[in-house]
């Protein structure tokens, strides 16, 4: 079966059981995943119950698809995503963004932790995502084109809409949030880094270094679906000398204290997305 008909059959499968049309997808990253508490929930969905879903491994993640409303807005969210590190391939890790998009979002939000390698981007801030350098081994493109799904060569030069961006650090603002653009770089775990690896990265023009976040923003691009990345930094990596020890629960925590205000904004960017015109 071609993974055109696995997104098809996905998509029978889940509006069979749901009346929801999503407006706006939500992806929930690491500690976050409690923003679907805000959600007016229609019907929510084990992923391994979900035809051709991969089961999310990681602990912190509820593995989870959510359809309801979001402050009256329709929206589908992911309370949890998969990661390459898991033993996924790229496509797997993909498909639920294909699935979003067949659903009929007009937008996708994508939230992650990561590690910043800015001396001015400390733990606890919210980065939104202006670009991205991909270092992960694979790309879930890779392999015959599916011209239904997207066009053979992608252009990412308007990937992030800075626009957006700077709405954001507006509202973030009223949020009491301290707020940044930068650069995700996204290698592939689940390791973290060494510091030669951080001092590499901050060489090279990345903000932040995290496992995850680059394959969704590529498939949504591949299918003309607009992204809107934010960022916590749970653990700050640069300077070198400034670096500690870091455990998960150590990252938890620190998203975690962020998630509240974090929980805000993406709602004030669910309601700022419903008024923007979809794409054509």
């Amino acid at each position: 079966m071609s993974l055109y008909q696995q997104i098809q059959e996905c998509v029978a499968f889940i509006k069979q059981r749901a009346t929801t049309e999503p407006r706006v997808g939500i992806i929930l990253g690491t500690g976050l995943s409690s923003l679907v508490d805000e959600i007016e929930v229609e019907r929510e969905f084990v992923y391994g119950l979900l035809p051709y879903f991969s089961v999310s491994t990681v602990a912190t993640h509820r593995g989870k698809l959510v359809l309801g409303t979001l402050r009256g807005i329709p929206v589908v969210a992911m309370a949890g995503r998969l990661h390459y590190y898991e033993g996924y391939s790229m496509q797997q890790l993909t498909f639920p963004v294909r699935v979003l998009h067949a659903l009929g979002i007009d937008h996708l939000i994508i939230s992650n932790a990561s590690g910043s390698v800015n001396p001015d981007i400390c733990t606890g801030d919210v980065v939104f995502v202006r670009d991205h350098i991909n270092l992960q081994p694979d790309n879930p493109l890779r392999g015959d084109n599916d011209d239904r799904l997207g066009p053979r060569f992608p252009d990412m030069l308007h990937t992030y809409d800075r626009k957006l961006n700077a709405r954001a650090m507006e509202l973030a603002k009223q949020r009491d949030l301290t707020t940044h653009e930068g650069v995700y770089l996204a290698l592939a775990g689940p390791n973290l880094e060494t510091p030669a690896e951080y001092r590499m990265a901050n060489i090279m023009g990345a903000d932040l270094i995290g496992m995850s976040t680059v394959p969704e923003v590529i498939v949504a691009r591949h299918a003309g679906l607009p992204v809107f990345v934010a960022s916590v930094v749970s653990n700050k990596c640069f300077p070198i000398a400034d670096i500690q020890p870091t455990t998960v629960e150590d990252v938890i925590a620190t998203v975690q204290a962020v998630e509240p205000k974090l929980r805000l904004l993406i709602g004030d960017m669910v309601e700022e997305l419903a008024n923007v015109p979809s794409p054509a």
